[in-house]
């Protein structure tokens, strides 16, 4: 099976509603675009990487158990970043990658912003967010 990787830009979320309610000028966002961002369906969560956490000014939420590949540890959970995938945004909370420079993009962002993989051709599709097919429901 083949790995779809993705760019991203996380943003401060505080930042980008401070910017849209005039309280500070959207030049002065804290933002990171991250390219060949891992799309992770093993993962529930964004991660980042600390340095990106420290450099968008994210605040600590809580610390949580995690399973990774080699076990079990404990992350910390920041709040408030704003993400932007294929052209849709929302905020998340996002986990701290243990022990790396990685970034995951994990399912609950993927689902909640209506993205599909299409493993086939490695990459996402964004599914309709109008009309009868869309992705988004209230059954």
């Amino acid at each position: 099976m083949g790995q779809i990787r993705t760019t991203i830009t996380v943003a401060n979320a505080l930042d980008v509603g401070k910017a849209r309610y005039g309280e500070m000028s959207p030049a002065d966002i804290r933002s990171v675009t991250l390219e060949r961002v891992l799309v992770d369906t093993g993962a529930t969560l964004l991660a980042l990487p600390g340095q990106v956490i420290e450099r968008l000014g994210l605040q600590h939420l809580r610390d949580v158990a995690i399973e990774t590949a080699t076990g079990y540890t404990t992350a910390r959970v920041f709040g408030d970043v704003s993400v932007t995938v294929e052209g849709r945004t929302a905020p998340f909370e996002c986990l701290e990658m243990p022990g790396g420079d990685s970034v995951l993009l994990g399912v609950l962002p993927l689902e909640a912003l209506g993205l599909e993989l299409d493993l086939k051709n490695q990459r996402l599709i964004a599914l309709p967010d109008q009309g009868p097919d869309t992705y988004i429901m209230l059954l």
